[in-house]
């Protein structure tokens, strides 16, 4: 052999070495980094999988499976994924349309026709398969019930989520106009599933879908950790205290119910990364797998907006670079997965613990960083095209997420768009303040993303809208928010003066306090208290259901306006007995208003049950 290349073999043979130290210590320190995040955070374990460069794919885990039995998590460790069963389900829909079984562009209720939908749009904008895959139905996305409930059974046929369909059905945007996430859209894929291949939509999924992408460690049916029926191999789900919590069935399953593992979720990366092809034969087709995490036909995607969420993946712009992703929360259980297409790399991992207080974008961040992903060019700041002082004022939600509470949102939830020059501030209650620079026609990018993030448009009949692909948000009068922030703030100062005033009036009267004016408005206020200890003490899996916890909480709070309107009425009949007969008739008057309000908003009484 000639020295020349004994000396070429030398040399590749020391590059593979020093690539091998190199990706030694690399995988050390995303290990070490990772565990340091678990400990900070206050989160049990976590699987994780790497897609990195020429499709390597790398796997890790760290911390426990299992707080009381200390086992570790490892890479055969099954878990659950939440909403990310989305991305999976959404996968499935488009298999059956790639083998001509459903049109994604028919009324969805072609495939339902024993279900109906309260579409005031109906015949001119009807709800397709695709509105609800993309979540531009305009449906609501969950009654209290179908999150929380003991009353959910693994078999339950999922017809069962929608018993008044006039009323859970109602589509409250026009289909195919906006993004509004909901679970109950997808348990209708879920149905449409169902109706088109005559069996369960888990069993179908499994055996056409999950084994077909290799994912034989996952799975659509129902896997919990405790009981006859127990998967040994499953993690158990935490919370913030430490508290185990073992899965229990959801009534709207095909929205959150999956098991996989980190190695499963790396196959079904790669799937996403690819053409649809599988073992030489198209599964999906190349163009439905181009246009997953691209909307198509809303607002904002017509205004060249192009931030949303389509077939199943939504486009992420975070931590400086832009994915295609879902994640997923399930009692116990955080999970997310991003595709980065360009490049093809992409990153999943599963935590089970679900946390209110941990940052969970600090590992998302820490993941990008391990892949060396290239930050995309931020879009060159342009002048506007026209005078934007008209778009200044306020917004709220249309629509908002989960009905029940619009008024909690539109209260609450508003935003504040306002200006200096050409740049705009984007204010709310839940963020810091963002700043907008214009990257376009109308198109905004904030100072927390590196791409185009906002459109703002017209709408029907001129209203001004704002939209990050996401969320939509409608100019209304400032007065109008005004007034129910002033009828808030009105109610909760008669209640405060009712509490102090009887509570005094208990102990320098005692039995006579109930001849008082001011009694009625006092006992109603005070019974607001009575469910606190019921509800501790029943499970919070119960929120949702007809319990002597949600009984008492409807009662009380019926009681709530009776009774002030009880104090109005004596303090009118006594008002010359004493000036403070006025001041309780007055407090009563100022909640009896705000009763009124919740009432119209559907919120009093307050049943969690319907």
């Amino acid at each position: 052999m000639s020295r020349a290349r004994i000396e070429h073999r030398t040399l590749a043979s020391t590059i593979a070495v020093i690539w091998l130290i190199v990706g030694q210590v690399a995988a050390a320190d995303l290990q070490k980094n990772v565990e340091k995040i678990l400990f900070e955070e206050g989160l049990t374990g976590v699987a994780w999988t790497l897609i990195g460069e020429a499709g390597e794919v790398s796997v890790g885990t760290a911390g426990l499976r299992d707080t009381r039995s200390e086992a570790v998590f490892t890479s055969d460790t099954r878990f659950h994924v939440g909403s990310l069963t989305k991305s999976v389900l959404a996968t499935g829909m488009l298999r059956l349309a790639t083998e001509g079984r459903i049109d994604l562009d028919v009324p969805a209720l072609r495939y339902l026709p024993g279900l109906s939908l309260n579409n005031p749009w109906i015949g001119s904008f009807d709800v397709t398969v695709r509105h609800l895959l993309d979540h531009t139905a305009g449906l609501n996305d969950a009654q209290m019930w179908h999150m929380f409930s003991e009353r959910a059974d693994p078999d339950t046929p999922l017809i069962k989520a929608f018993p008044n369909p006039d009323i859970l059905l109602q589509v409250r945007s026009q289909p195919g106009s906006r993004f509004s996430y909901s679970n109950m859209g997808y348990t209708l894929l879920g149905m449409i599933i169902e109706s088109v291949v005559g069996t369960r939509y888990e069993a179908y999924l499994d055996e056409y879908v999950l084994a077909p992408l290799g994912m034989h460690d996952s799975t659509f049916a129902y896997t919990t950790q405790e009981g006859e029926e127990a998967d040994p191999a499953l993690a158990w789900g935490h919370v913030d205290d430490g508290s185990q919590y073992a899965a229990s069935p959801i009534i709207l399953r095909p929205a959150g119910q999956f098991t996989s593992t980190t190695i499963d979720l790396a196959r079904f990366a790669e799937f996403l990364l690819g053409d649809g092809v599988i073992d030489g034969r198209i599964f999906v087709d190349e163009e439905m797998m181009r246009s997953r995490g691209r909307p198509f036909g809303t607002e904002a995607a017509n205004e060249d907006l192009i931030a949303g969420y389509a077939l199943g993946i939504g486009r992420r712009d975070r931590h400086g670079v832009v994915g295609y992703c879902h994640g997923g929360n399930i009692v116990g259980f955080v999970a997310m997965l991003c595709i980065f297409r360009d490049e093809q790399k992409a990153f999943a991992f599963s935590v089970n613990t679900d946390s209110e207080t941990a940052d969970y974008g600090r590992l998302e961040s820490l993941f990008i960083e391990a892949l060396k992903l290239a930050e995309p060019l931020p879009p060159q700041t342009v002048e506007p095209v026209s005078e934007m002082s008209s778009w200044h004022g306020r917004y709220i939600l249309s629509p908002n997420r989960f009905q029940m509470f619009e008024y909690l949102d539109r209260v609450f939830g508003a935003i504040k768009i306002s200006g200096d020059g050409d740049t705009l501030t984007l204010t709310s209650m839940q963020q810091d303040a963002r700043q907008l620079r214009p990257v376009g026609d109308r198109l905004y990018s904030a100072n927390d993303r590196t791409t185009t993030s906002h459109v703002l448009f017209r709408g029907n009949e001129g209203v001004y809208l704002v939209s990050d692909g996401f969320l939509t948000f409608e100019k209304v009068a400032t007065t109008y928010l005004i007034a129910h922030w002033t009828s808030i703030l009105f109610g909760l100062a008669g209640l405060w003066w009712l509490l102090i005033a009887g509570s005094i009036a208990l102990v320098r009267y005692r039995s006579e306090l109930f001849w008082r004016p001011e009694a009625p408005a006092f006992f109603a206020s005070a019974l607001l208290f009575v469910p606190i200890p019921f509800f501790v003490t029943q499970s919070f899996m119960a929120l949702g259901d007809f319990t002597l916890a949600s009984a008492l909480l409807a009662v009380v709070t019926l009681m709530l306006p009776i009774g002030m309107f009880l104090t109005v009425l004596l303090a009118g009949d006594k008002w010359r007995e004493s000036r403070m007969n006025v001041l309780h008739g007055i407090a009563a008057a100022f909640v009896l208003q705000w009763c009124a309000v919740l009432i119209a908003a559907g919120i009093l009484p307050f049943r969690l049950w319907i």
